[in-house]
């Protein structure tokens, strides 16, 4: 393998990663957001609050997001493998 298909196939991983990652993120980011924001309103500052929401809520995101997030990683196996055929 020469360096610059392991530098595309690195890239291709990575981004992948970055995919799946970001939709769960983004809702953990913004539950977290939601409950500081609340904390602040209401002046109840107690470090603990923030985990339970985040958690469920990133939970819930992904069992939604598991089909799309499963179809992504199949395609992602399927393009290696077609091209780890074609290599040789």
């Amino acid at each position: 393998m020469d360096p610059g298909t392991a530098v595309d196939l690195s890239h291709g991983a990575l981004f992948l990663a970055l995919t799946l990652a970001g939709p769960i993120m983004a809702i953990g980011m913004a539950v977290g957001l939601t409950i500081s924001i609340v904390q602040a309103v209401t002046q109840l500052q107690e470090q603990t609050l923030t985990f339970v929401p985040k958690i469920v809520g990133m939970g819930l995101a992904a069992a939604f997001f598991i089909p799309w997030l499963a179809t992504r990683l199949v395609e992602y196996t399927q393009q290696l493998w077609g091209e780890a055929m074609w290599a040789q």
